[in-house]
C-alpha cells in the first residue's frame, strides 16, 4: 500500500505498528533476537535480503557488513521497544523514503521468517505502519521516555529491571560501553548525564503529568 503521508529528510518520527489480530509475535528469545538483528541490518541500503545474508559464510558476512557500513544509513535509530504484539521506534529519516524502505524491509523480512517458522500464511502486521512527526527536543525527550517505559507500564517488567532489559534501547542509554546501533547522544544531552536521564525516565509521577503533551504522538496501537 502506498503511503499518502510524506516523511521528510531530517525529521524525527515515532513509528509503530501492531500485529494482525494482536498475535503475540515478539515473545520468544529467538523471535526477539531476529527482529533486533533485522532492525540493525536494514538501517543501510541492502543488496542482499537478510535471509540471504545469513546463508553466507562467516568470513563473507564480515566482508559484506564492512561494505554495508561504508554506505550512508537511510535512517538513524534513537530508541526502540519490542512489545509482545507491537513495536515502537524513534527514527530520524536520513535519505528520501528512508523510513518507508526501512519499515517495508523490516516488516517483510520478519513476516517471512515468522510465517515459515510457524507454518503460517498471510499478513503479519497491520498496514501501513504509523508515523507521527516529533516536533522539537522536548517532544523527542518525552516520546523516548514513553517508548522506554512501555514494558513497565504494560507490566511486563518492573522499573528496577529496565536498565538491564535487552528489548528496549534503554539498556544502551545506561551502558557507557554498549556496542550498539542506537544513536543516544542527542537525547542523553537533553538530560545532561546518564544518571539524570535515569531519574527522568524513572519519574513516574512526572511521566503521567507530561503524557498529555504527547498524546497526539502516541495513539493506541
Amino acid at each position: 500500500m502506498r503511503r499518502s503521508q510524506v516523511l521528510a529528510v531530517g525529521e524525527t518520527y515515532h513509528v509503530f505498528n501492531r500485529s494482525v489480530g494482536n498475535e503475540e509475535i515478539f515473545t520468544s528469545l529467538r523471535n526477539l533476537s531476529r527482529i533486533y538483528d533485522i532492525t540493525n541490518y536494514y538501517r543501510y541500503p541492502q543488496i542482499l535480503r537478510f535471509s540471504q545474508f545469513q546463508l553466507l559464510s562467516h568470513d563473507n558476512q564480515i566482508e559484506y557488513l564492512k561494505k554495508m557500513k561504508s554506505k550512508s544509513q537511510i535512517v538513524e535509530l534513537m530508541a526502540f521497544s519490542y512489545m509482545p504484539n507491537h513495536y515502537h521506534f524513534l527514527l530520524r529519516q536520513l535519505k528520501d523514503h528512508g523510513i518507508s524502505f526501512f519499515m517495508a524491509n523490516l516488516q517483510n523480512s520478519f513476516a517471512k521468517y515468522y510465517n515459515l517458522k510457524y507454518h503460517r500464511h498471510g499478513t503479519l502486521f497491520q498496514s501501513p505502519f504509523k508515523a507521527k512527526r516529533v516536533a522539537g527536543d522536548e517532544e523527542m525527550l518525552h516520546v523516548s521516555r514513553y517508548i522506554h517505559l512501555n514494558p513497565v507500564t504494560s507490566f511486563l517488567i518492573k522499573l528496577e529491571k529496565l536498565s538491564a532489559y535487552p528489548w528496549t534501547s534503554f539498556i544502551v542509554y545506561m551502558n557507557d560501553n554498549a556496542d550498539t546501533f542506537i544513536s543516544k547522544e542527542k537525547i542523553l544531552g537533553l538530560t545532561y548525564s546518564k544518571d539524570k536521564h535515569y531519574r527522568f525516565v524513572a519519574d513516574q509521577e512526572d511521566f503521567q503529568k507530561k503524557l498529555s503533551k504527547i498524546k497526539h504522538l502516541i495513539p493506541d496501537v
